[in-house]
């Protein structure tokens, strides 16, 4: 008999694999073993022999005892992820397989620690997306700000006050172009996990990305898994967070305020004010109906030629400028 591996798990290397982008063909190629032997040592009904064992903890760098471990399924997780349409499933799996990594860390730590109290409202939202208004995404936003005693001032660090009310609230490294940002309330933990990229390069970005995942904690925390798994439903969902962004960053009494003329000079003067970028104001200013469609349309146009060449890469205009979406239903 060949001799394997002792307490190998089979369901973590494909976590391993996962968490690196790899299919299983990749993986057999690095390490000359066939296709059939990965699926068996994945699946439980072979574990590798030592000298494969060592060149797999080289090859995804990762302790012997991580292949040891019993897996953690989290099949109910429901992760809402801020990403383009053309993130594909590969990208998608290996940032919720990290993130699941995420969790186990959280968890060990409250062993020797205790974290902020979860202090976040629960407004009882619909749980079908189809029923979000405009108008009850905007009064959301305001009984989230009253909730917090926030008023309408701008916020000075989001990152923290999410953290101080219990969030946990990570930056690192997504490794596409194409995610920007995700989250999930764990029902379990009762604890809202918020993930932020940190490979965006743009601070008022990541702000808004903040933003928009505190949107899906409070708009969709009823929501099931089978409406993200329609594209329209999708589509109107992110929408939703994105409105819900806007009306919590830029409230409507005091930056109507702010705003005295549709203008590009006036909305750089209000950047370092309201720390959201120029795109995030123009939408709003036509969210409040300070601006018309034709207003917004020029802005765009001239926005679009001011800024640096190259500063606009395909995700920024996709999730920030060029298509900002409208919000949910009327």
């Amino acid at each position: 008999m060949r001799p394997g591996t002792p307490g190998f798990i089979g369901a973590r290397l494909k976590e391993a694999r996962e968490s690196r982008g790899m299919a299983a063909i990749t993986l057999a190629d690095l390490l000359g073993v066939s296709r059939q032997a990965i699926s068996q040592y994945e699946n439980g009904t072979q574990s590798p022999r030592p000298e494969i064992m060592e060149r797999i903890v080289k090859l995804l760098q990762l302790p012997h005892h991580f292949f040891r471990r019993p897996a953690v399924l989290n099949t109910e997780a429901v992760i809402f992820y801020r990403s383009m349409s053309a993130a594909t499933k590969t990208e998608r799996l290996r940032a919720e397989k990290r993130y699941f990594w995420l969790k186990d860390i959280v968890k060990y730590l409250q062993e020797f620690m205790q974290l902020p109290k979860v202090n976040f409202p629960n407004l009882n939202p619909p749980d079908d997306p189809n029923q979000i208004s405009n108008q009850l995404i905007e009064e959301y936003a305001v009984k989230v700000r009253r909730f917090w005693g926030l008023g309408d001032s701008p916020i000075s660090n989001l990152a923290l006050l999410l953290e101080n009310n219990g969030a946990v609230v990570v930056r690192y490294e997504l490794g596409a172009e194409t995610l920007d940002a995700f989250s999930e309330f764990d029902p379990s933990e009762q604890i809202p996990f918020i993930v932020l990229g940190s490979d965006k390069g743009a601070a008022c970005r990541s702000r808004f990305d903040a933003a928009h995942e505190l949107g899906h904690n409070i708009l969709h925390r009823n929501i099931s898994k089978k409406h993200l798994n329609k594209t329209c439903e999708f589509k109107l969902i992110e929408d939703q967070a994105h409105r819900f962004a806007g009306a919590f960053l830029l409230p409507e009494k005091t930056f109507c305020k702010d705003f005295y003329g549709p203008t590009l000079d006036l909305l750089r003067s209000l950047k370092p004010t309201w720390r959201v970028s120029i795109g995030v104001m123009i939408k709003r200013s036509e969210h409040l109906g300070l601006i018309n469609e034709e207003h917004a349309r020029r802005l765009w146009i001239n926005y679009a030629r001011r800024v640096p060449e190259g500063f606009l890469s395909r995700s920024h205009k996709s999730a920030e400028i060029i298509s900002f979406p409208s919000g949910g239903r009327r």
